[in-house]
């Protein structure tokens, strides 16, 4: 069979541990046999990064924006421990937020839905596709430990050197702690035009939720950005897409969420994002069921699994035992990537190789051949464990017969 041909690169962004293992196998028995894969590659493991002081990460990000679409395995974070055992000079950030920074990105995640594997929300039966805007808040706060007798007050410098200041809390009573938090008007407004777009690009209407009637300036901000770049520039165009634009304070979010059927994306800011993604992957089944995307506001792809890098497979991994670690999110970060190449390249038999893929995936768990994690939680009568390598083997046999 002649191999399919690519003709602008996709990135590829290489990471750690078992999903770097997962990496090398996925390419090997579902890509590369059908795929003449055009590459940019980028090693992204924490031995590359310490080796060029984290440079490779910032060079991946700008080849994101110079081909358009991206594909990363999951990567380690540093912590104290890890400085340690990689022998690091320094505690790197996140390569997922040096990335999103780069991009100017909004985090899209949504779960696969597979029958056999029921939401613990019996009503879901579509999609909950979380957007999470991925700058700023508590994130990139400042916080200080306040001793009784102690006062915090926000200070406010304008350019002219001009100060105001405003009391948020007298400590003589008790010691406490403070935190401060910014955002910044260009990146909630890329973030508003990402959901838009993305709502635009998957025919589904956006939910934005903030608390705006405690935070009444803080997150009364993003509300009003939020309105407003709706109205001016995507009104008309959802109205034509039959799709709409609906806000509502978070905990009534929650509670809409809870009864609806799914099928929507929900803007969250970043730390509730953060948390209701990890949510909605539980409750639909699994993290190793949920797919990520970044997307920029001037339509940049960087396709990825939603979990991190599965230590605890890796280790048994080093010692020859056998692991049973899900891949769905990986393949699906990789369909996705080489769909999404394949509509801008207009490359029909790319973005068909894509589609097969993911429902060759998707028929092999519903078959009842699934990894670990989803064998405990599959209602499936005819189910069958297999480990980390015959489940992608298992998966390329429904590719090739498909």
């Amino acid at each position: 069979m002649e191999k399919i041909k690519m003709q602008t690169p996709l990135v590829e962004m290489d990471g750690d541990e078992m999903t770097r293992v997962i990496w090398k196998m996925l390419k090997e028995i579902l890509i590369t046999p059908y795929v003449e894969l055009n590459s940019e590659y980028y090693d992204l493991g924490l031995e590359s990064r310490n080796d060029t002081d984290d440079k490779i990460t910032v060079d991946s990000a700008n080849a994101a924006k110079k081909y358009g679409v991206a594909v990363k395995c999951a990567t380690i974070t540093p912590n104290a421990q890890r400085m340690s055992e990689f022998k690091l000079k320094q505690m790197y950030k996140s390569p997922n937020a040096t990335i999103r920074a780069i991009l100017d990105g909004t985090v899209f995640r949504a779960p696969i839905i597979v029958n056999g594997i029921t939401p613990l929300i019996p009503g879901w039966k579509k999609p909950i596709t979380i957007a999470r805007h991925a700058y700023g808040d508590v994130y990139k706060n400042a916080e200080h430990k306040m001793p009784k007798g102690s006062k915090a007050e926000l200070l406010l410098t304008d350019k002219d050197g001009n100060q105001t200041k405003t009391l948020i809390h007298d400590f003589s009573g008790s010691a406490g702690i403070v935190q401060g938090q910014h955002n910044l008007d260009s990146s909630i407004e890329s973030f508003a035009r990402s959901c838009f777009n993305f709502g635009l690009d998957t025919k589904q209407s956006v939910w934005f939720s903030t608390k705006d009637t405690i935070s009444k300036q803080y997150d009364h901000h993003f509300k009003d950005i939020f309105e407003a770049i709706f109205e001016k520039e995507y009104k008309a165009q959802f109205n034509s897409a039959g799709i709409e634009y609906f806000y509502t304070l978070i905990d009534d979010a929650v509670a809409r969420v809870i009864r609806s059927d799914g099928g929507y994306i929900w803007a969250c800011k970043n730390y509730d994002g953060d948390v209701m993604s990890d949510m909605v992957a539980t409750a639909f089944g699994s993290l190793g069921m949920m797919s990520s995307v970044l997307v920029s506001p001037d339509g940049v792809y960087e396709y990825e699994a939603a979990h991190g890098t599965v230590t605890r497979h890796y280790y048994k991994h080093l010692k020859g035992e056998e692991t049973s670690t899900n891949s769905v999110a990986t393949i699906f970060a990789w369909s996705g990537a080489l769909k999404k190449r394949g509509e801008l390249d207009k490359n029909e038999a790319l973005v068909k190789f894509a589609e097969n893929l993911e429902k060759a995936t998707i028929k092999t768990i519903e078959d009842g051949v699934m990894t670990g994690d989803l064998f405990t939680i599959s209602n499936l009568n005819n189910k069958r464990k297999v480990n980390t390598e015959e489940f992608l083997k298992e998966v390329g046999s429904r590719l090739m017969n498909g």
